[in-house]
């Protein structure tokens, strides 16, 4: 698979990678963690919607990849009231990004900011217990459209 291609496990991929080289996270996982996901702040990414979307290509379909990201910070953080402002902090960066020309390198025709194929980006706080451990966590929806991501047959 070359790097240029679009395909989902490429895009995830890149997706992580793009979380990682923010620097803001310890780690990025790249699937929902089952273990205690670390100590300071952290991120983990996967794909929960893969959809084709309606576009005027004749032998391609293109399609709608709906990523979670999700931000985790322990709860037992000190000083806890360093804990929301970091995530914050994070969440504000990856919607800097989204927002921005976010199409890892060509890959993406476009974040679906305002949800016109489905849902649009958003967040939602919250809390999580893994493995034991309470999280402070962020759960971004991130929607991605994709050109000519398959090959229809006739």
């Amino acid at each position: 698979m070359s790097l240029d291609t679009a395909t989902v496990a490429n895009i995830t991929d890149r997706v992580v990678s793009h979380a990682l080289q923010t620097g803001l996270f310890e780690q990025v996982n790249q699937a929902e963690p089952k273990n205690a996901p670390g100590h300071g702040l952290s991120a983990a990414v996967w794909p929960d919607k893969i959809t084709p979307v309606r576009t005027s290509g004749l032998d391609s379909v293109s399609g709608r990849l709906v990523y979670t990201v999700r931000i985790y910070s322990p709860l037992l953080s000190r000083p806890e009231d360093e804990i929301d402002p970091a995530m914050i902090n994070a969440v504000d960066a990856l919607f800097t990004a989204y927002c921005g020309d976010f199409t890892l390198d060509g890959l993406v025709r476009n974040v679906d900011i305002f949800g016109s194929d489905g849902i649009g980006l958003d967040a939602q706080a919250g809390y999580l217990i893994v493995e034991g451990g309470e999280y402070r966590v962020i759960t971004i929806t991130l929607p991605l459209i994709v050109n000519d991501l398959w090959t229809e047959g006739t």
